[in-house]
């Protein structure tokens, strides 16, 4: 009898630990181990010893007796890779200008392994703002960012992309008018549309393009409209400042590495 080949290099006790990091992580709040095992489809007895391990390796902080919540290390981890660190740092000076001109918040995304996430992000300066916390997962295809990256792919990343997304709560499915539209936004070189999650924004999405004008990230601006000051940019000026911003990660990440 053959062994699948998924199955034969199985290692059932790491897959516990990674099955409570994810949990974990997907919930806002903490649970129990009670809670954490009926989640699981496990005893409680069975995770025992994991989320003891896990607690005294710093992943998971044991609280208010005996719940238990993701710490901060995880995150840590994931900024001492050195591409995303060298990403987020060389943009960061970028998206802060960004936000003073435009006076609206920002976001950068990348695209890794089935899922859109958001690496840095800014307020805007002034009171009121929209932003997407810093980690956050995002659609593919219900956003501007993840518009940009399958539009900016080659048609076999772009293939690979689709088939490895990550289904989430707010997924929709694959529009009809997907390919359409991604060819248009790759001809003008951004996505502008209307939030798929709040009815007062209006995304404004561009690339931030390497090596054979492959999109390395996206920046995004969920673009609030000000009625109270008639000095704040509108859509189209905070588009223009978007795209300067871009052009210039471009070169600092991408283009600029290739000509240099």
């Amino acid at each position: 009898m053959f062994e699948d080949a998924a199955d034969r290099y199985r290692a059932p006790a790491l897959d516990k630990g990674l099955d409570i990091l994810e949990l974990l992580a997907a919930t806002d709040e903490s649970m129990t181990q009670a809670e954490i095992a009926k989640a699981l489809g496990r005893s409680p007895n069975e995770i025992y010893r994991m989320l003891d391990r896990l607690v005294r390796r710093g992943y998971v902080a044991r609280i208010l007796g005996d719940r238990y919540e993701l710490t901060l290390r995880l995150f840590a981890l994931a900024h001492q890779h050195a591409p995303v660190r060298r990403l987020v740092s060389q943009a960061l000076p970028v998206l802060r200008q960004f936000s003073r001109r435009a006076e609206q918040a920002c976001h950068l995304a990348i695209y890794d392994r089935g899922r859109v996430i958001v690496v840095a992000q800014m307020d805007a300066p002034s009171y009121w703002s929209y932003s997407i916390r810093v980690g956050a997962r995002v659609s593919l295809y219900n956003t501007g960012s993840g518009h940009v990256l399958l539009a900016f792919a080659s048609a076999e990343e772009r293939s690979l992309m689709e088939a490895e997304r990550e289904i989430g709560a707010d997924d929709r499915g694959r529009p009809d008018d997907l390919d359409e539209r991604l060819e248009a936004v790759r001809a003008r070189g951004y996505e502008a549309m209307s939030s798929f999650q709040s009815e007062s924004v209006f995304n404004l999405s561009a690339p931030v393009l390497g090596p054979g004008e492959s999109a390395i990230a996206v920046l995004t601006c969920p673009f609030l409209p000000r009625v109270d000051r008639a000095d704040v940019p509108g859509r189209d000026e905070a588009l223009a400042i978007l795209l300067d911003a871009t052009r210039d990660l471009s070169i600092v990440l991408g283009k600029g590495g290739e000509e240099s």
